[in-house]
Formats: C-alpha cells, sequence, structure tokens
C-alpha cells in the first residue's frame, strides 16, 4: 500500500473522557491528559469504517491546553437504581490526527474490496462531510466534531514546551478480527508528548498486555457487491 493512504483531521469538542476501560465497569472516572489510540481509532472508524480494512493511528497534535472539569452525576448501578460520582473530563479540546489504513489480511472473503483509491476517497470525502456516523470523544456523553486539516498547521499550545511523559496508559484492544487468536486483550504504553506531538506506536509494539477474555470473531456474511467497484459507484450515485 502506498502513502497516499494517509488521511488528516481535526477533532474537537467541549468536553472527553478517554480512560482506562478496566475501570469503566463504575465509580469515579478520571480522564487520561491526552486521547488514547483507541480512542482516535473509534472516531476515526466512526467517520468511515469498512471490514476490508484497519486504520493505524500515526500521530495527534494537541491543540489546546489541557484543562479538567469535574462532574457529579448519577450513573445507574449494575443492579438497579443509581450511585454517586465524580467524573473528571477535559475540557476544550482539539486534536489534529494522521493516520492510514491497512488491509485486514484475516478477511479472504474481501480480497476484490481491496481497491485503495477507492477507500482513500472515500474516507477523505467521509471526514469533509463530519463522518457516517455521530462522533464521540471517549464516550457518549462527550460529543466530537470533525474536519479536515493539513496535520501541523495552525499554532498550538504546546509547540515550544519539550517533552512531555503520561506514564503508564491503555493503548488500544486486542481484538481477534484483526489478531486471528480468540482471546480479547488490552495493551498499554508510555506516550511521551515532543512539541506538542504524541508519535503512536502500532499494536505490535506495545510490550504491556493483559488477557481480559476469551472471544471469538464473528464473520459478517457478505454479498458480491461489497466485495467489488460497483459498492463505490452506489456511494456516488448517493453523494456518499
Amino acid at each position: 500500500m502506498q502513502k497516499e493512504n494517509i488521511v488528516q483531521f481535526k477533532v474537537y469538542g467541549k468536553y472527553a473522557l478517554f480512560t482506562d476501560p478496566l475501570t469503566r465497569i463504575g465509580g469515579e472516572k478520571f480522564s487520561y491528559q491526552i486521547p488514547t489510540y483507541q480512542g482516535l481509532k473509534g472516531i476515526l472508524e466512526s467517520v468511515y469504517w469498512k471490514p476490508t480494512i484497519i486504520w493505524h493511528i500515526d500521530k495527534v497534535r494537541v491543540m489546546k491546553p489541557i484543562q479538567t472539569e469535574s462532574k457529579g452525576v448519577k450513573p445507574i448501578k449494575y443492579g438497579g437504581g443509581n450511585d454517586l460520582a465524580f467524573y473528571t473530563y477535559l475540557k476544550d479540546v482539539e486534536y489534529q490526527v494522521q493516520a492510514r489504513f491497512t488491509w485486514n489480511l484475516l478477511r479472504d472473503d474481501l480480497v476484490g474490496d481491496r481497491n485503495e483509491n477507492k477507500h482513500y476517497f472515500v474516507a477523505k470525502r467521509m471526514i469533509e462531510r463530519g463522518g457516517r456516523r455521530d462522533i464521540f470523544l471517549g464516550t457518549r456523553e462527550c460529543q466530537g466534531y470533525v474536519e479536515p486539516c493539513e496535520f501541523g498547521e495552525g499554532q498550538g499550545h504546546y509547540d515550544d514546551m519539550g517533552p512531555i511523559n503520561f506514564g503508564l496508559m491503555f493503548h488500544g484492544f486486542d481484538y481477534p478480527s484483526e489478531t486471528g487468536i480468540d482471546e480479547l486483550h488490552a495493551r498499554f504504553w508510555t506516550p511521551i508528548m515532543k512539541n506538542g506531538i504524541v508519535e503512536m506506536v502500532s499494536p505490535e509494539e506495545c510490550n504491556v498486555r493483559r488477557f481480559l477474555r476469551e472471544m471469538k470473531s464473528e464473520k459478517l456474511t457478505t454479498t458480491p457487491l461489497e466485495s467489488d467497484d460497483s459498492l463505490h459507484e452506489v456511494f456516488s450515485e448517493r453523494g456518499i
């Protein structure tokens, strides 16, 4: 695959909550200071996703000061009723993101859909239109918005701040649909921001993992339309 499949965009919103998902079963929640790899990948998959491709986040640029705001909430308890908790959100966030896609080599049934130009131009068009699905910054109550941009353009708050180490952070999940292993793992890494930019490592470079549970990948059934260029023609006719 060529460098032409690289996409760049900015994502912003009033609030964000990027947390370790292992702590999401209840209680207090405190956002990481920067977006997680999985959180950015989820945003991009909301913009444009097909089982033929796998999105990879190359780097993220933090444009605005890192600020937090705590709110009292009443989350639903698993046993019924409501609980009381404080969630600490990131406030007034904006990020520039650079990403690319590769083929999901586990989907041999979609070889006919491996048209790099088609996926690249549809992804760019979806970024221009703000995404196919709603954008959330880490969690559903944090609405986000996507626009195209050139990575590195404009003035960022941390452009001249030097390196900042954020300690051990959640990176992402190893899903069976992407690894071919019937297990779900969580990955962790130690990001360092240099002059406002965090260079993301690939999932394979994460050395810290935690086994979560057994999981089997479910393949969606496909039709001949989904495995050739006629799908692109349908999208174009519908203005998608």
